[in-house]
């Protein structure tokens, strides 16, 4: 397992096709300067060869947790903020959980995407996308509240 730390030490890395996108930064992915649009992955659960990421806090977000946390924002609050302080300054334009059993429905072969929450925000503040467009805004950050619940490591029960 490998923890977002650690990914991020490859962010000064140049891209590269042949480095799957959840082992890059996770950075913007997409973005429209003219229409101030920008669009990334939210949170990565499982990257798309099967591994379990942990967050900055060292905690692991269940497919399912994350599924029901990304519909509970959609319906309830679709605000962007800046920096977990100010908000108002971005509306989510785009949503998707990938799960496992999503993508097979949908045809995505097995090891192409990784189990995550795909979002785009329109900026509507102009400060705020001039910190994008300039880098120091490289990637999104969720906040929310959990209850934390210790977990067995399994490499250690052998």
């Amino acid at each position: 397992m490998k923890t977002f730390n650690e990914i991020m030490k490859i962010r000064d890395e140049p891209e590269s096709k042949d480095i799957p996108v959840e082992k890059r930064k996770f950075q913007i992915k997409k973005s429209d300067d003219e229409k101030m649009q920008a669009f990334g992955w939210a949170n990565i659960s499982i990257t798309a060869d099967g591994e379990v990421l942990e967050d900055l806090q060292h905690d692991i977000i269940e497919p399912e947790e994350l599924e029901q946390a990304a519909y509970k924002f959609v319906d309830l609050y679709r605000e962007g903020g800046e920096m977990h302080i100010r908000g108002g300054v971005a509306r989510l334009i785009e949503s998707a959980v990938f799960t496992k059993e999503k993508m097979e429905a949908m045809g995505i072969p097995e090891g192409t995407l990784p189990t995550g929450w795909w979002i785009g925000f329109q900026v509507t503040d102009a400060d705020v996308w001039e910190k994008v467009k300039d880098g120091t805004y490289s990637m999104f950050s969720i906040e929310g509240e959990a209850k934390r619940v210790e977990v067995e490591d399994e490499e250690s029960d052998q």
